[in-house]
């Protein structure tokens, strides 16, 4: 059975750090990209950051750039999320997900899903 389970959302005050995780099991780690999205109310689900534990290949968009880093414990088929410096705007819930092969944008290529973890910034 697949899983991606988050964990490590909270509310933190604006300029604070929060790490949240995603512990992914049933498939082969290195086979898969593992992406970050986010969705805040009322808004679309949009994606953050994108990591291929394969090469350690790397992508962020625009928001993420500088301020998040993404990275993998390919042993533990783990991937975290490090978010410094955050704004009240990165309030959303945040979910990863796994798509075959290569890291991208749209929602629709990843094949599945976590429950998500609730990231709340306040001013």
């Amino acid at each position: 059975e697949v899983q991606l389970v988050e964990v490590g959302g909270g509310l933190v005050q604006a300029g604070g750090s929060l790490r949240p995780s995603c512990a992914v099991s049933g498939f082969t780690f290195n086979d898969y990209a593992i992406g970050w999205f986010r969705q805040a109310p009322g808004k679309e689900r949009e994606g953050v950051s994108c990591i291929s534990p394969r090469d350690g290949k790397t992508t962020y968009t625009d928001s993420a750039k500088g301020r998040f880093t993404i990275s993998s414990d390919n042993a533990k088929t783990v991937v975290y999320l490090q978010m410094n410096s955050l704004k009240p705007e990165d309030t959303a819930v945040y979910y990863c997900a796994a798509n075959w092969d290569q890291c991208r944008w749209e929602i629709d290529e990843y094949e599945y899903w976590g429950q998500g973890t609730q990231v709340t910034v306040s001013s």
